[in-house]
């Protein structure tokens, strides 16, 4: 079975193991070489760390039992994706509006702004230029098919 077989078997087992709470949803599986199996989860309201150690527990005993990696030849982590993580879903763009991001778009531009809406094809990104007096705040409509990477940025 291919890695790209067995992600689509896992995200299927995942779907059917987080399908009780629709506010959680999958973002990502990978699958090292070594059958080291990372699955990020998220939730709309966020995902608190008990409940990934539920999930993590439920999904080793059911992939153990199945034989999905012959002789449990596998390591399971299950977390949320971090800051270093880049969005990746629709669903995390409406999660993380009012926050400022960094955009990298294909053509390598970078945009430093705070994410004011998302819809299906595009964002809308509210960005401050200057200081003082010469600021000003330009907005930007960005497609989906225009952005390489977003990343959530903190502020202090």
């Amino acid at each position: 079975m291919s890695i790209d077989d067995q992600i689509t078997a896992l995200e299927q087992r995942i779907g059917a193991l987080i399908a009780d709470d629709p506010s959680v949803f999958l973002v990502e599986i990978r699958i090292k070489p070594t059958n080291n199996v990372k699955v990020f989860l998220d939730a709309d309201n966020g995902i608190s760390i008990d409940r990934l150690v539920q999930y993590n527990r439920k999904f080793y005993k059911e992939l153990e039992e199945s034989g999905f990696f012959p002789g449990g030849d596998f390591s399971l982590e299950i977390s949320s994706p971090g800051l270093d993580e880049p969005l990746k879903l629709y669903r995390q763009y409406m999660k993380n509006i009012g926050r400022p991001v960094e955009i990298t778009l294909k053509d390598g531009i970078k945009i430093e702004a705070k994410l004011i809406s998302a819809a299906e094809k595009e964002i809308v990104v509210e960005e401050e230029k200057g200081k003082n007096k010469k600021k000003e705040v330009v907005i930007h409509t960005i497609p989906f098919d225009n952005i390489k990477t977003t990343k959530i940025q903190i502020k202090f």
